[in-house]
């Protein structure tokens, strides 16, 4: 049986326009994700993981912004050819997004439950009363102690991670059916981001969702990933299924992210080795020659990575990786 994609994005390309001129913060980009799956997206700050979600949320500022190629298709449909009043009937309701900091992504001034009540009664159409007793269902889904109590405190009253669970509470009110998260686990200590991801991984199993997982941390790409999307100045590298990527990674700057993860020496009287860098930084949005965007950084370098960006190739089983090394 093939399964349809419940989401298809294809040579996306997203520009800024700004006094400087252009900046082509997303070229070529081609994804797909499917119900109960998570697609983790990679690269470092800047790469363009967070623009890649703001596109399919509708969310890109315009002006500056401006998506000037491809299509974003959502169980079949195109978003990019919707208008304001359609996108706001899928946003929060069939695709929904956590952003980085729940601190300045919920209301200082209103209860969490009523920021919960709003998505509720907005997409679904619920009174007063069902979706505040919906709101403390929500709470409790997410491991909130005392729903009841906490559903008319403020986000302020709360922690870090008790608010990142009400943003993941509003996010899946609706029951959607493709969840983005942006850097979930931003500023939460260890304990509470594998609390935080198990729930994930939960919900997805419950509800079918498929979760686009954006991320700079390796380590919790192994932990929550099915795939894996490495993008490098707005570029994808390299994809492929998270073991393939993590155990035999063919692009040098996914080799160059995972060297960089620390491990725990054997033999603790052993002297610890320092951690291998990726030499340079990522050039600037206005400032990309043509050719492979890695090249300046690349160990691997050739004449002709710095002329031609190379062509996405296909070595099987899903695994797929734009580097003349492998051409």
């Amino acid at each position: 049986m093939v399964m349809n994609a419940i989401l298809e994005i294809e040579d996306l390309k997203v520009q800024f326009h700004t006094r400087k001129g252009t900046a082509t913060v997303i070229n070529r980009l081609n994804l797909s994700l499917y119900r109960g799956e998570t697609l983790g997206i990679v690269g470092e700050s800047g790469c363009g993981k967070s623009i890649t979600a703001l596109s399919i949320m509708g969310l890109v500022p315009c002006p500056p912004g401006e998506v000037a190629n491809g299509t974003i298709a959502f169980d079949g449909r195109n978003l990019l050819e919707l208008n304001d009043k359609e996108m706001r009937k899928i946003r929060g309701n069939k695709i929904s997004m956590i952003f980085q900091e729940p601190m300045t992504s919920l209301n200082p001034v209103f209860p969490v439950g009523d920021q919960i009540s709003e998505v509720l009664r907005l997409h679904q159409g619920m009174n007063r009363r069902a979706a505040r007793d919906r709101s403390i269902e929500m709470l409790k889904a997410v491991g909130i102690p005392s729903p009841e109590k906490r559903v008319r405190e403020f986000p302020y009253q709360m922690s870090g991670g008790m608010r990142q669970r009400v943003m993941i509470a509003i996010a899946l009110a609706c029951q959607p059916s493709l969840l983005i998260a942006d850097e979930p686990t931003t500023a939460l200590d260890v304990t509470v981001q594998a609390q935080i991801f198990d729930l994930m991984n939960t919900i997805k199993q419950e509800m079918d969702t498929g979760i686009l997982f954006i991320t700079h941390n390796m380590g919790a790409i192994a932990r929550m990933s099915d795939r894996v999307a490495v993008m490098y100045a707005g570029y994808k590298v390299e994809e492929g299924s998270v073991d393939e990527i993590l155990q035999a990674p063919k692009h040098p700057y996914t080799l160059g992210l995972i060297s960089c993860v620390p491990h725990l020496e054997p033999d603790p009287q052993e002297e610890r080795r320092p951690l291998p860098e990726i030499e340079g930084m990522v050039p600037s949005l206005f400032d990309r020659a043509t050719g492979c965007p890695f090249a300046q950084r690349c160990a691997h370098v050739q004449s002709r990575c710095r002329e031609t960006m190379p062509p996405a190739v296909d070595l099987g089983r899903g695994h797929e990786v734009a580097c003349w090394l492998q051409s």
